[in-house]
């Protein structure tokens, strides 16, 4: 009898188990399925329109898309993406954002990522470093003959971005630091706060049925619920969301996972920017959500701190992945301000 319970408790788990499997984790509002069907009958090439190249960066082909200004033209910006992420993952909002205020934008793929090179030769003991990624953004600034840029960047974009501030200052209106730290290693301050991942990582289990099921479709709808599961169902644009998914699947060869090892192997073989924030002159903002979990906002404090001419802008209740932030537009406008305000602007 003993084991009959045992087994029957089994069953009940394997059964309770597949049920959350197929049926939990974050849902589709309604509406949702219709837009991803009209979206995938349609034709997503619009989803980059810009003047597009390639960049050379020590032999490496950097992929740019460069978007005109709105109007009169005062200045450009230079877009560094997150960790393992392609220009794709700027929100369109954003960039239209910046564009209407009248500045060229110029996004473009990390090595590893997108329409770049993905470096299959690529080992542990042959990395490369943040200060090579740096070289990369520098070098798609050479190829649109741009002399000076203003530099955002996000997480590990934002590593990036400080890092082309110090070896390249000439080559910097402004600085717009987003989610990001000058030493993710440093022990004296917060580190990245593993239970709330590791929640999220495990709500997000069950949208892998939609990846086992394949099909365009179902990877838009995985993607959906996830960025939903993450700024809720009012902060995603779900047409324009389900667009990037389906040019990045018909055009492009998708996520490199390896690109995410690439990029966390070269944080960990660079150097602290402790020493060398000081240097920088560019008029510089930083942008950072106080409930974020994976940098702590203590890290955000401590870049004001050691930046010259740095001032921030704490986003109340506001996590590491929701980005776009819940509030972009009140961001936008303000680092908008910011852009306006530099001298070389």
């Amino acid at each position: 009898m003993v084991r009959g319970r045992a087994r029957a408790g089994v069953i009940a788990g394997v059964v309770g188990l597949a049920f959350w499997f197929l049926r939990g984790g974050p849902k589709l509002p309604p509406g949702a399925t219709a837009i991803i069907e009209r979206v995938s009958r349609s034709d997503v090439a619009h989803v980059v329109d810009g003047e597009t190249g390639y960049a050379d960066s020590e032999g490496v082909r950097i992929w740019y898309e460069s978007i005109a200004a709105e109007g009169s033209e005062k200045g450009v910006v230079l877009l560094n993406v997150s960790m393992g992420g392609d220009s794709l993952f700027w929100p369109p909002g954003f960039l239209r954002g910046l564009t209407c205020a009248g500045y060229r934008v110029i996004r473009f793929d990390q090595r590893g990522t997108g329409a770049s090179d993905w470096l299959p030769d690529w080992s542990r003991k042959q990395p490369y470093s943040l200060l090579d990624m740096a070289a990369d953004a520098v070098a798609v600034l050479d190829a649109q003959q741009v002399a000076k840029a203003h530099v955002i960047g996000l997480s590990l974009g934002g590593f990036v971005a400080q890092e082309i501030a110090i070896g390249y200052p000439d080559r910097v209106a402004s600085l717009t630091l987003m989610s990001t730290a000058a030493d993710p290693t440093d022990k004296s301050l917060p580190g990245m706060r593993i239970g709330p991942m590791l929640r999220a990582g495990l709500m997000g289990l069950p949208l892998l049925r939609y990846r086992l099921l394949g099909g365009e479709k179902n990877l838009v709808r995985e993607r959906v619920a996830k960025m939903i599961s993450v700024n809720g169902a009012g902060g995603v644009d779900i047409e324009e969301l389900a667009e990037l998914v389906l040019y990045d699947l018909r055009y492009r060869r998708g996520i490199n996972l390896r690109a995410i090892v690439q990029h966390q192997v070269a944080v960990t073989i660079t150097r602290s920017r402790y020493a060398l924030l000081g240097g920088i002159r560019a008029p510089t903002l930083v942008v950072h959500g106080t409930a974020d979990t994976f940098i702590p906002i203590e890290h955000a404090h401590k870049l004001v701190d050691l930046i010259p001419a740095a001032k921030g802008l704490w986003l109340d209740g506001v996590d590491h992945h929701q980005f776009p932030y819940p509030d972009m537009p009140t961001v936008t406008r303000a680092i908008v301000s910011h852009l306006d305000s530099a001298p070389d602007s």
